[in-house]
Formats: structure tokens, sequence, C-alpha cells
């Protein structure tokens, strides 16, 4: 684990500490969305189009503020109605400015809508929060904890019907996501070292995609040509959100690149 993941692990396990003891697990599996049954995720990304995942966030560690103006809600109707295949939603406050209020108010105004949790995942009651706060599904980064916890959040989430969408960088991670099974698996372009991002480690472990998964390539890309390069080689999936956010009208940037996208 880098020096800022370890830090990042530190100040989630506190502000999971503290969640707790302000909603108790009792509380959130009584809470109305957490009765919601979770969408079909991987079925949604292996459809054959473009399918991006559209990003709500407002900063973050390698871009710091993003958006100064803050409607979650807007954002997240814009891109549903400019061809988002499923929206991911930021719920880390300290580096992303997000909140689980952000997630819950878009799936109250978008109830059909497939949602992820994007947020540092390192204790199961996370996957009760997202579950009552109207998630389909949620993000675990292999890099950011041990074998053991990342298993242990992969096996927690598929009980609760939630998608695991397992975050990887090399291709030892790649290999445990194998491991364990996962059939909805993002690689992340950007080096945690350095925060740069680079398509290459996308392109190098598109040789290893397991048989049936989905495949989402995540970061660093912007242009359409991006993703027809890596829907070429077997990604079914795009994660975008810094290229939309920063723009006027994120959803009005996302069908100016949907209409430069030839048809699937």
């Amino acid at each position: 684990m880098t020096g800022f993941l370890q830090k990042i692990a530190g100040l989630t396990a506190e502000r999971v500490a503290a969640a707790k003891l302000s909603m108790p697990k009792e509380a959130l599996e009584d809470a109305p969305l957490f009765m919601r049954p979770p969408g079909a995720v991987k079925t949604a990304l292996l459809r054959d189009d473009y399918n991006i995942i559209a990003e709500v966030k407002f900063a973050s560690p390698s871009e710091g503020t993003i958006r100064e103006q803050h409607d979650p809600v807007g954002i997240a109707k814009s891109y549903l109605a400019n061809g988002a295949a499923m929206l991911s939603v930021l719920t880390e406050p300290l580096y992303f400015k997000g909140t689980l209020e952000y997630l819950k108010d878009i799936r109250n105004a978008a109830p059909d809508a497939l949602l992820l949790r994007k947020d540092f995942m390192v204790d199961t009651y996370q996957l009760l929060e997202a579950r009552a706060a109207g998630a389909d599904a949620i993000l675990i980064i292999l890099a950011m904890t041990s074998p053991e916890v990342s298993r242990e959040l992969f096996d927690a989430a598929k009980a609760l019907a939630l998608t695991p969408l397992i975050e990887v960088h090399d291709e030892d991670e790649l290999a445990m996501a194998i491991e364990f099974g996962a059939d909805v698996i993002g690689v992340n372009n950007r080096n945690l070292k350095t925060l740069k991002t680079d398509l290459d480690i996308s392109r190098r472990l598109s040789a290893m995609k397991p048989k049936n998964a989905a495949f989402v390539c995540e970061s660093g890309l912007s242009t359409a040509t991006d993703l027809q390069d890596m829907r070429g080689i077997g990604y079914n999936a795009f994660l975008m959100g810094t290229h939309f956010m920063r723009k006027d009208h994120p959803g009005a940037a996302l069908r100016a690149l949907r209409e430069e996208l030839p048809c699937a």
C-alpha cells in the first residue's frame, strides 16, 4: 500500500468508526432504500455498446477542486438523459468532496438508474451504508486493503446482492480478482504513487481479461479514439468523470462524446 493509500485507509477507518456510533447497522437495515433490490450491473455493462459510467465528483487528490458548484442530482439527471449506462457517485468527503447524501438523493431522483458507490472501502459496514443509500454496486480497491479484507468485502457485497467492482492496477491484482471469482473488474490507469495516468496499463492487462467478465477501463479517458481503442481490445465499459465534470454542462459533454463514437 502506498503512503497515500495508507493515510486514506486510516482516515476512512476513523470515519467509519464515527458512523457506526451515529447510525447502528440495525438502523441502516431498516432504511427504506435498503429493501430495494439492486440492479443487474454486469448485464448492463456487457451490452453491445460504449457503456459509459459517468461520474459525479467535485474534487480528487490528483486534480484538486474540479467543480465549485455542487448539484449532484442535476448532473446525474443530465448524464442519464444523455446516454450514461451507469453513474458513479463519490461519497468520500475529504479528498473528493462527496457524501452519502448525494448517493441517496440521486437514487430518490432516479429510481431506475444503476449507481456505484465510489469510496475507499475498508469495512463491511460501508456496504450496509451503500445498500441503505440505494447503491447497486460498490468499489473494492485491491491496493487499499489486505487480500483477506478484500475477500471479506467481496463476499459481503455478494451476500447483500451488491455488485463488487474490483479495481486493479497490475497483473498481480488482476490475478487476485480472478481468484476471487470477480466478474466485474475495473482496470485503473492511474499510478497510485505518482497519480499520473497511462492507458498502457489497460492495454497490458487486456490480455488477462477473464472470459465472460465485464471489463471496465478507468481513468485517463477523454476522447472517442480512447474509447474505440479500449473497446477494440476487450473493454466493455468506461468510467469517466473529470473530463465531463470540468465542462459547463457535463451531460452535454457526454452527449458530444457519444456522438463522436461509431454505432456499436
